[in-house]
């Protein structure tokens, strides 16, 4: 079949499938994109071909920033547990350098997510070409090269023949759930547009078949030992329970043995919030009730987490001088973390192997009544928090309360990055396993609205909340016109706060001042940034956007708008003020952020003397694993 090399790869990108537990689905969604002159006469031309003949079905949706589509592809592919995603093509250059932040967020959550950036020529006739980098050292070197660290996968097609053996590695990492993340193919644009004969077995329907590895019997059997022998055990839950659908096998395991779960970011909602076992979630943005319990604990069940520095409070919150580990994992990297005994498996077949050997065994009486007791401590904290009462503005956790409240089990709150990820790792009560939904691996700036539209678009019967404050806002709020476009629905609450709230609040712990961290104008007496506001209106920025604005100045007005946002047919931002500086509940729990060593500055001096007696508490988790 004589195709292009563009055609050739819309043709094979419609003809992938993922099968998980005897379910088939499309593997890619669609094609995001933005054309230049790097992919607009290759892969655009594709696509519009794949349209008008119908020969392949792999449906273009049109950007307005590289970097987020990227986010999108990455909220869609979470929200369908990594069995189904989205291919972003861009021009060259700066179109490509665009989807670099959006290739490392993808990684670092282990989320699959396609990249073709355009390249320059392969036949190099025309070099320079507009936005080509010119490496003095290599000819063959481009922007694209920078994906190279940030992807599980990188390949240049230079010639047309390399093409079906780079798709099919590809696609494999892609649907590996051990070892998936962004995979690039960076493809230069005369080569996108030429035509060469390809096997018709390469555009055959495919099938790709997640499997669920099962524990090694030495490794289950050491496993088991280590819990049967456990007086203080916890569970930490992390995103791979949601990713292998394992909630309800979470559930069962916990109903089984009394064991308290404590949740990572991407864990949060595997156990509903007031499950007798559920303590919230653990680390330095969790619940003071996980965070004492991890202190006590002497054994650890990870099931799905990577061990992030917030998850471990920077290492200090398993404080047992004698904890060990035990590392339910579909990855041996993550699995072998803090010298654990690794259980190498998908996370349903791991618990329900550990259900069934653990059978008849439950966690003594009075420990579990512990758990419950400072579990019910934290939920009448969070109660307070939610109807704070705080004023003239109201405080963060007065709105997040609202949104909280307003959610039903199966809609979706979303937010990556700032003060609200703290927040709501400790006080959002989640039902569903897919009802919290916070980028928290990259913890990326401008996440918050494109991934939103990538939620969306993978289940449209779920209500979408999109958390953002003014700072996530300013940095990529282009993503509104797509969803405007796409006539899709977003709730967005927009929070103004005049700056950077939770680098605001690090910065004066660290002695720093809350230097650098706020939107005003500068102070031609002081020479900072602590003038009077700036009259920037975001909400006017929003409606111009194509969205549908409501204003609130209570937490009472918030509530009010946030049920018509409800409502609404049309994407709507409810755009609140509050006060960056009301109180909100601690975690109890710290986090490693260098002070400086030596300073003329009493504050500093102060934040580093207390960074020393915390850091002292730091643990290397070097125990052995026999």
């Amino acid at each position: 079949m004589r195709l292009t090399v563009g055609q050739a790869i819309v043709r094979f990108l419609a003809a992938q499938w993922s099968e998980r537990d005897g379910v088939q689905r499309r593997f890619f969604a669609g094609c995001f994109g933005i054309f230049g002159h790097g992919n607009v006469a290759g892969l655009g031309q594709a696509l519009l071909e794949a349209h008008r003949t119908g020969e392949a079905e792999l449906p273009y949706h049109m950007a307005r920033n590289e970097q987020a589509m990227v986010h999108a592809a990455v909220g869609y592919a979470r929200m369908r547990d990594r069995l189904a995603t989205f291919a972003c093509t861009s021009s060259i250059g700066p179109g490509a350098t665009n989807m670099v932040t959006g290739a490392a967020l993808a990684t670092v959550n282990r989320i699959p997510v396609l990249l073709l950036p355009g390249d320059v020529f392969a036949t190099r006739v025309a070099d320079p070409v507009l936005q080509q980098l010119e490496d003095p050292r290599s000819a063959d070197v481009s922007v694209n090269d920078a994906f190279r660290p940030v992807s599980r996968y990188w390949d240049r097609i230079d010639r047309p023949e390399q093409l079906p053996a780079a798709l099919l590695a590809a696609t494999r990492v892609l649907t590996d759930p051990a070892e998936t993340g962004a995979v690039t193919l960076a493809l230069p644009q005369d080569v996108q547009a030429e035509a060469y004969d390809w096997p018709e077995e390469l555009f055959a329907r495919r099938v790709w078949h997640v499997p669920r590895p099962v524990p090694e019997p030495a490794q289950l059997e050491r496993a088991v030992a280590l819990l049967r022998g456990a007086d203080r055990p916890l569970v930490v839950a992390g995103g791979g329970v949601t990713y292998s659908d394992a909630a309800g096998d979470l559930l069962a395991f916990a109903d089984a043995t009394g064991i308290p779960v404590a949740e990572t970011q991407a864990g949060k909602g595997s156990l509903p919030w007031d499950h007798p076992c559920a303590v919230g979630g653990v680390g330095a943005t969790g619940t003071p009730a996980a965070n004492a319990l991890a202190r006590e604990a002497d054994v650890v069940l990870g099931v799905g987490t990577r061990y992030s520095d917030f998850t471990t409070a920077s290492r200090t919150v398993f404080a047992h001088p004698d904890v060990r580990f035990v590392n339910l994992n579909v990855a041996s990297f993550d699995a072998a973390k803090h010298s654990a005994v690794s259980l190498v498996a998908d996370a349903r077949a791991g618990l329900r192997a550990l259900t069934d050997a653990l059978a008849g065994h439950r966690v003594d009486a009075a420990y579990a009544d512990r758990a419950r007791r400072l579990a019910e401590d934290w939920r009448q904290v969070v109660d307070r928090a939610y109807h704070l009462g705080h004023g003239p503005l109201p405080a963060q956790t007065e709105i997040l309360g609202a949104v909280n409240e307003a959610a039903r089990p199966r809609d979706v709150v979303v937010n990556a990055a700032g003060s609200m990820p703290g927040d709501l790792h400790r006080l959002w009560r989640a039902r569903d396993p897919r009802q919290y939904h916070v980028e928290y691996g990259y913890s990326c700036m401008g996440y918050e609205i494109a991934g939103g539209l990538g939620i969306k678009m993978a289940d449209p019967d779920r209500e979408v909340f999109v958390l953002v404050g003014d700072g996530s806002y300013l940095m990529m709020a282009q993503e509104i016109v797509t969803a405007v476009a796409e006539r899709i629905k977003l709730t967005i609450v927009l929070v103004q706060n005049h700056g950077f709230a939770s680098i605001g609040a690090l910065s004066e712990s660290l002695g720093s001042q809350r230097f650098g961290t706020s939107y005003r104008y500068r102070n031609p007496e002081t020479g900072l940034f602590d003038g009077e506001l700036l009259p920037v209106d975001l909400a006017a920025n929003a409606a111009s956007l194509g969205a549908d604005v409501l204003r609130a100045t209570t937490a009472a007005e918030f509530r009010s708008a946030l049920e018509r946002a409800r409502d609404a047919e049309v994407t709507t931002v409810v755009h609140v003020e509050t006060d960056p500086l009301a109180p909100a509940p601690s975690s109890d729990a710290w986090w490693d952020v260098p002070v400086a060593e030596v300073s003329a500055l009493d504050s500093t001096r102060k934040a580093r003397a207390e960074y020393e007696a915390a850091k002292a508490a730091q643990r290397p988790h070097l125990g052995p694993t026999q």
